[in-house]
């Protein structure tokens, strides 16, 4: 049972819309700074690091050496990865260029 007027329920309603979508969320972090967890990169399910940078530009992922995340896709947080890397959803990604 879901009701608008209530707010009963609404947050199950989005939850399952994201795993039906297939979506995922992923933060972006600045090198000395805190993560931004106001926006986030929506992206869909197995996006890798070279994925997000080129949701940001299309040129940054050339540019970039490697990631550095930061959740549940890594073993121990932050972790250096590459760009085949594949991300999940509500990990934090620090992107370090050439």
């Amino acid at each position: 049972v879901i009701s608008c007027n209530a707010g009963l329920n609404l947050e199950y309603l989005i939850e399952k819309i994201w795993e039906y979508l297939e979506l995922i969320q992923v933060y972006t972090k600045k090198r000395g700074f805190g993560p931004d967890f106001s926006e986030g990169i929506i992206m869909r399910k197995n996006s890798t690091v070279e994925d997000v940078c080129h949701s940001i530009h299309r040129t940054m992922a050339d540019d970039t050496k490697y990631g550095m995340v930061w959740g549940t896709s890594v073993k121990f947080s932050p972790q250096r990865v590459g760009l085949t890397h594949k991300m999940q959803h509500d990990d934090v990604l620090q992107i370090v260029k050439k």
